[in-house]
């Protein structure tokens, strides 16, 4: 995970994907497809902390280089803590739109004195004998995302991410653009004006830009990796599923 951050840093592209479904075989069958990074989704899924527990499991068994992250559904210390303790990679953090927001994502992840994260048998330190390594490793080695999807965050990027601590930020297209009045108008030009400003902050701040690909095409992420963007998330378990199941129907059945 060393290696994940601080390439991160030295603006190498990572491809990673999201798991919406709960299934630990989809994110082992995604962890060996060759992703760098693998996002559990507990914001918008039914997957609960025992369900992220076996799907970190299964990511490392897939690939025990595909750094295993949580898109959280919040900046709260109480269940950040135990998505860290179960061996979190990674913390994206959504709607941050502020300063305070940020300052209280790092505050939380971060063990002291740089933090307040607490100490404890977990996952993450082998269930207590790496305890003292883990420890001493763990602030330089995970990856802190602020996600950046309402305008308000937008109008906040440079504050933002001025914070120590904040690895990237990740575009949020579908809620960044709902926060505009022209959800899912990815050709407006004032969603692509917001983009812009975030990927201009993040390379003025030298912070890495993240951006969701949502539809399953590759030519998008080579786009986005030309333009600038480091932390890139190829589409999500359920979207791959839907797409290429009904394109297989369609052309098997020769249906428009």
């Amino acid at each position: 995970m060393m290696n994940f951050r601080k390439s991160l840093q030295d603006g190498q592209a990572k491809l990673g994907t999201w798991i919406n479904s709960g299934s630990p075989i989809n994110a082992e069958i995604a962890a060996q497809a060759g992703f760098d990074f693998v996002v559990v989704d507990v914001e918008h899924s039914p997957v609960d902390l025992e369900r992220t527990h076996s799907l970190f499991q299964a990511i490392r068994s897939g690939n025990p280089d595909s750094v295993p992250m949580v898109r959280a559904h919040g900046v709260d210390y109480a269940h950040l803590k135990r998505y860290l303790d179960l061996g979190a990679g990674g913390i994206i953090a959504p709607f941050v739109n502020s300063v305070e927001d940020a300052k209280r994502l790092v505050r939380t992840c971060k063990y002291p004195p740089l933090g307040d994260r607490g100490v404890g048998f977990c996952r993450a330190n082998d269930y207590g004998p790496n305890l003292p390594d883990y420890v001493g490793s763990a602030n330089d080695e995970i990856v802190l995302t602020v996600q950046i999807e309402h305008i308000k965050g937008v109008e906040a990027i440079d504050e933002i991410l001025a914070v120590d601590g904040i690895d990237a930020a990740f575009i949020g297209p579908y809620d960044l653009s709902a926060s505009m009045g022209i959800t899912a108008q990815f050709e407006h030009p004032d969603y692509r004006a917001a983009k812009d400003r975030v990927l201009e902050a993040c390379k003025k701040h030298d912070v890495a830009c993240g951006l969701h690909v949502v539809d399953p095409d590759p030519g998008q992420v080579r786009t986005a990796i030309e333009e600038g963007y480091v932390l890139i998330a190829y589409s999500l378990d359920i979207t791959i599923l839907t797409h290429f199941y009904r394109e297989g129907v369609r052309e098997s059945l020769g249906s428009d």
